[in-house]
């Protein structure tokens, strides 16, 4: 056991909030073999609420294994173009990246 740090981002923190969510610098408590999708489930974030997800400032999968001490960070679909291809949310303009499409897995 241990913990995680969990953040939402843009809209999603606001729809968080509305719901009495902890969604900002949130300390969680993690439990043994706990992955980044059983904590977005424990919080009730449905996968289309989420574009990217990062775990230690990189962008990862939702079947990410956590670990105590990780920081969580997620992001809503919307996210401002710039920021989408500087976060590798996408990989080039205009093009989305496989990223997206690994989160799930």
């Amino acid at each position: 056991m241990g913990s995680v740090l969990f953040n939402a981002f843009s809209f999603l923190q606001k729809k968080l909030k509305a719901q009495d969510i902890p969604c900002v610098n949130a300390v969680l408590d993690l439990k043994d073999g706990q992955r980044v999708k059983d904590i977005l489930d424990d919080l009730g974030i449905a996968p289309q609420d989420i574009e990217g997800v990062f775990v230690n400032g990189k962008i990862a999968p939702f079947e990410t294994p956590l670990h105590d001490g990780d920081r969580i960070a997620a992001l809503p679909p919307g996210t401002p173009g710039p920021y989408r291809l500087l976060l590798g949310l996408v990989s080039s303009p205009g093009k989305k990246s496989d990223k997206k499409k690994d989160l799930t897995k």
